[in-house]
């Protein structure tokens, strides 16, 4: 890989992580998120307005995606409710590739090769480590964030086939992002009352950048695999788990004790192994 491409994929794991801890450290989450999801809709919709409409096929999986992504904000607020974002985010960073390996195996008859053992065994020990201590499991943590690994899971296999269908990945994400910057908002509304959002505090802009952030990253790692090889960018990709413990001790106060990074490592570590497997 050329060091343009080295940069971009680093660039985007660290801004990756970064989101997720501007998430983290808000005081009131469910908010913040939809702040963050609405930033997106000025953004998408010039792209929705320009690029022709997706076709037929596309709908369903537009529609399915952006619901599961709404379910995912959701479980990622109440996971960093019982956990630290060095805790959370390698669990559901970890999830993915694992959940992915195993469905190809079951579903498809993929064969796991012995990269792709070793790179789950690293997973689980890696997430144990973050969530084993005295003896004890935290228990809470654990839960939501494997439901939230696995709605990740489940929204990028449907992107995988929608984008497919659509043909046009750019027109395609654009009404991603207008769907999910409606139906967040929506579910607040059901759910909270009504949304107030002040221009001029500083959580606000927290907020929306926190949301620039976001798609500053998605860009990055788009850009990364238009240039590069696939497998060596997702390994890249997945050093964010490092940087979210990192960002966590340096600035939200987290422990980062040897054995939370050595866990971190091993996650980050069992992402490249499952990424390059083969």
């Amino acid at each position: 890989m050329s060091p343009l491409v080295i940069g971009l994929a680093l660039s985007a794991a660290f801004a990756h992580a970064s989101w997720n801890a501007f998430l983290r450290s808000g005081a009131d989450r469910f908010w913040v998120v939809t702040v963050m999801s609405l930033t997106m809709v000025p953004v998408a919709l010039p792209f929705a307005l320009l690029l022709p409409l997706p076709p037929a096929g596309a709908w369903p999986f537009l529609l399915l995606s952006s619901l599961l992504q709404t379910g995912y904000s959701l479980f990622l607020v109440a996971a960093y409710r019982h956990g630290d974002l060095g805790q959370v985010y390698p669990i559901v960073r970890g999830t993915v590739p694992v959940l992915a390996t195993i469905g190809g195996f079951v579903l498809a008859d993929e064969v796991l090769s012995p990269t792709s053992v070793l790179g789950i065994a690293l997973i689980v020990c890696g997430i144990l480590g973050l969530v084993v201590g005295r003896g004890q499991v935290a228990g809470r943590p654990l839960l939501w964030a494997l439901a939230t690994g696995a709605l990740v899971a489940a929204y990028a296999t449907v992107d995988a086939l929608g984008v497919r269908h659509a043909g046009d990945p750019i027109g395609y994400t654009a009404w991603i992002c207008l769907f999910y910057g409606a139906f967040l908002p929506l579910a607040f509304r059901l759910t909270r009352g009504a949304l107030r959002i002040d221009p001029r505090s500083v959580e606000t802009w927290r907020a929306a950048g926190g949301g620039v952030v976001s798609l500053v990253a998605y860009v990055l790692v788009v850009t990364a695999f238009s240039l590069g090889p696939t497998g060596p960018v997702t390994a890249l990709r997945e050093t964010s788990v490092v940087f979210a413990a990192l960002i966590g001790a340096a600035f939200l106060g987290e422990r980062l004790t040897m054995r939370r990074l050595a866990s971190c490592l091993a996650v980050a570590l069992g992402a490249v192994f499952i990424g390059l497997r083969g």
